[in-house]
């Protein structure tokens, strides 16, 4: 009996070419889209799971109001260790230190260089593959580098005892190589320097100081704690009031951050770049499971659109004693053959665009088909595709009475027509909602590419003062202000895309009760109203002429705002911060120096006297010539140091680059969606102008015109389309707006967006169903009345 299902399965497959081929063609790309999206999910929910004591760690963050900060400080990993058993181990890890690395002839700038404890192998399962884990990060002078720098250093993965050299100053032997860091690990980094190296300059490390807060602080709890949410809350306030107890006085609120989270659900200042975004994995699973179902809704319109065909085979199997049951696993049966067919193309097609869909998502992704576990879940998605598609067909094919069918007195064309509608709403329902999420996204990365900063980014090129530009900066600023291309300059000590220094150690007058308030600061010279065309609204900038500035300060609209002035009264008012005291000679109006996620934060500017970074305005076409002047001069002054320079307008986008991400991403999807839809509708309209040919002719022969015809054929699925769009649009305006949500500076989402979506999908929807229309509307009435 199976083998006489295979083969009457596999014959009508034959038989019915197109149909067959549209069938597979909306089940295989479908599966390939879901495949695809579910490797880049299984991807970024995998993050630092490869711990063998994942569920204990932890990272502490802080917040103080509504600046939230993945940074800790100094003294609280080894102090809260000590006085609260619960936790195991603590771990301290500095920021990302760019570095010059010399080895040889090899001189080039390093990134991703960190500062960590000596237990950080021990906290960490990162693999030694040689040197010694009990002591790697014990000796000052020692260093631990990957296998990945191994190679690009020394040619050779055998790198133990090898000298590096850092910055023109600091040699560095190499302790140990590790392997490369893990893509699914939050932390990234090429070497690993011993923090007692760092406590030899920093103060914080040699008084393990608890008020400045620069350090990423992890904690290895103990199984008990670490699987009670209401033990955790107990431990957190007992930090807090250990925290109290070594004399801070701000306060603050400590979160224990499950490490498998971090990568998903930070939403810190001061973190570690390249998270990825819950939200983002939850919308594209929900994309995944729409393609999946819009194929199989395909599958099933079709097969129950040409049931008419199949209903002689079901009443002669049910006259020689075939029951109900027999016959729905007869056409369960042929979809799982179909799935299992598409599965198959699906992974070549995997195999093909997943190139294309890697430098999309910016992501190391690898299908392995010897991989049980994946094995596994493509058979399933296959089984479930499956059968998904194949139970309406065959609860409602197998639902046939014999003797009418056989009598021909059975109309099934209309039979299952008000579930076809219903599916085909469904398709189209969620296409629109695809093409106004394309939209949104479109439109918000467009406002925040022209949005007002407060500041011209355009044509601002910067040169940071690496290496010996540190000591010759009064020979720096003579040399750029002699050159026409870059007289334009100003120094700052950070760029506006990552102020990160701030603190609540600000005090002003009139001020009712000490500040909790998180004060960023950035310091400037003279020149960067004029640079940087910001706007003062009261008082004035930073002059040379007043010496007395070395002291005065500059604050934003927020910062005058949360201090309780305004634009008349603002200027002339005292201010501390933290050591400094003077006073506010001006107020510029609010620009960002942030990512646009994040609200306009109150900002301190101060008189710059130790450098940074020096940005140049560059003349209008003349960016090349300015780039070749600031080698130049870099040359000059800093030769032991390469020449780096940017554009600041390139790093506001990166700031957005996982939105960007999301955007080419979803295009795609959204895309290839729509596409299966099509396939499906092209079908279903060619069995209905198939249906309807001789009333055709007979219309046709009465005098009705092709536009008649066609626009005839097409009326239904219009009505249908209508649908779609009336349920599709509530659905798509609630959605983009959570979505937007996360953005403390949006777009709007306007009536025009949804219905452009719609205008265009029942384009697309018409543009697919005029083949058919047209081709039966020019079809010759003789032929199709030959028979009458």
């Amino acid at each position: 009996m199976l083998k006489n299902y295979f083969k009457i399965a596999w014959r009508n497959i034959v038989r019915q070419k197109a149909y067959s081929l549209l069938n597979i063609a909306g089940l295989s790309i479908g599966m390939a889209c879901s495949i695809l999206i579910l490797l880049w999910v299984q991807n970024e929910l995998s993050y630092d799971r490869f711990h063998p004591r994942a569920e204990q760690l932890f990272r502490l963050t802080c917040s103080a109001g509504d600046f939230r900060a993945a940074v800790s400080a100094a003294g609280m990993a080894r102090g809260l260790k000590s006085e609260l058993p619960q936790i195991k181990n603590g771990l301290r890890i500095s920021k990302w230190a760019p570095k010059l690395v010399e080895v040889g002839d090899k001189k080039l700038e390093e990134k991703r260089v960190i500062y960590a404890d000596s237990n950080f192998l021990d906290f960490f399962t990162f693999p030694l593959l040689a040197g010694n884990k009990a002591t790697a990060l014990q000796d000052p002078g020692g260093i631990l580098i990957t296998e990945e720098m191994a190679m690009k250093y020394f040619n050779t993965r055998q790198a133990v005892g090898k000298t590096i050299r850092m910055d023109n100053k600091d040699n560095f032997t190499v302790a140990g190589v590790l392997a490369n860091t893990p893509p699914n690990s939050h932390l990234q980094f090429d070497f690993l320097i011993p923090m007692k190296t760092l406590a030899r300059t920093s103060s914080d490390l040699q008084n393990d100081s608890w008020d400045n807060f620069v350090f990423y602080t992890y904690l290895e709890l103990d199984a008990q704690t670490a699987a009670s949410s209401s033990a955790r809350d107990k431990l957190i306030k007992q930090m807090f009031s250990v925290f109290k107890a070594h004399g801070p006085t701000i306060q603050l609120d400590f979160e224990l951050q499950p490490v498998t989270d971090i990568h998903l659900h930070s939403n810190y200042q001061l973190d570690v770049a390249g998270h990825g975004n819950i939200q983002y994995v939850n919308v594209f699973f929900v994309v995944a499971i729409f393609i999946l179902v819009v194929a199989c809704i395909n599958f099933m319109n079709l097969a129950t659109a040409r049931s008419e065909r199949r209903a002689k085979e079901v009443g002669l199997r049910k006259v020689v004693g075939a029951n109900r049951y027999q016959l729905v696993f007869q056409f369960l049966g042929e979809a799982l053959i179909f799935s299992f067919l598409s599965l198959v193309i699906a992974i070549g097609l995997v195999y093909l665009l997943l190139p294309i869909f890697q430098m999309l998502a910016e992501k190391n992704l690898t299908i392995q088909l010897l991989d049980g576990k994946l094995l596994l879940s493509l058979i399933g998605i296959a089984m479930l595709t499956g059968l998904l598609s194949g139970s309406y067909p065959a609860l409602f094919l197998s639902g046939f009475a014999p003797v009418k069918v056989l009598k021909g007195k059975m109309k099934v064309a209309g039979g299952n027509l008000l579930f076809r509608n219903a599916l085909v709403v469904t398709q189209f329902v969620v296409a629109i909602v695809l093409l106004v999420g394309t939209a949104v996204v479109y439109k918000q990365l467009h406002f925040i590419k022209n949005r007002n900063l407060g500041f011209d980014k355009s044509n601002l090129l910067y040169l940071p003062m690496n290496g010996d530009l540190w000591a010759k900066q009064q020979v720096l600023k003579s040399m750029l202000a002699q050159n026409q291309l870059t007289e334009n300059f100003t120094v700052i000590s950070s760029l506006p895309t990552g102020v990160e220094s701030g603190t609540v150690d600000v005090v002003w007058d009139g001020q009712t009760s000490r500040n909790q308030v998180v004060f960023p600061s950035l310091d400037v010279d003279e020149s960067f109203i004029n640079v940087f065309k910001t706007e003062v609204l009261a008082g004035r900038g930073f002059e040379k002429r007043f010496r007395g500035d070395s002291s005065a300060f500059m604050i934003n609209e927020r910062a005058m705002q949360i201090m309780g002035m305004n634009i008349g009264n603002a200027v002339g008012k005292n201010l501390s911060l933290g050591d400094q005291k003077g006073t506010i000679i001006g107020v510029v109006k609010d620009f960002h120096f942030k990512s646009l996620q994040y609200a306009m934060e109150p900002l301190i500017l101060r008189l710059n006297k130790w450098g940074g970074v020096a940005m140049i305005r560059t003349n209008a076409g003349k960016n090349e010539q300015t780039i070749a002047a600031l080698e130049k001069i870099n040359h000059q002054l800093n030769p032991a140091f390469p020449f780096q320079f940017g554009f600041l307008d390139k790093d506001l986008d990166n700031l957005y680059r996982s939105e960007q991400q999301m955007g080419s991403i979803f295009n795609l999807f959204a895309g290839l969606a729509i596409f299966i839809s099509c396939l499906g509708l092209y079908g279903l309209s060619a069995f209905m102008a198939e249906q309807r040919t001789k009333e055709i002719g007979v219309r046709k022969v009465l005098g009705a015109t092709v536009a008649g015809l066609v626009g005839l054929l097409s009326q239904d699925f219009l009505k249908l389309i209508g649908i779609a769009i009336v349920i599709a649009s509530p659905i798509a305006w609630y959605a983009m707006n959570q979505w937007l949500q996360g953005f403390a500076y949006q777009t709007t989402l306007e009536w025009w967006v949804i219905a452009l979506a719609a205008v265009l999908a029942t384009g697309i929807a018409m543009f697919t169903i005029s083949f058919q229309s047209i081709k039966a509307a020019l079809m010759n009435p003789v032929k199709s009345l030959r028979s009458e």
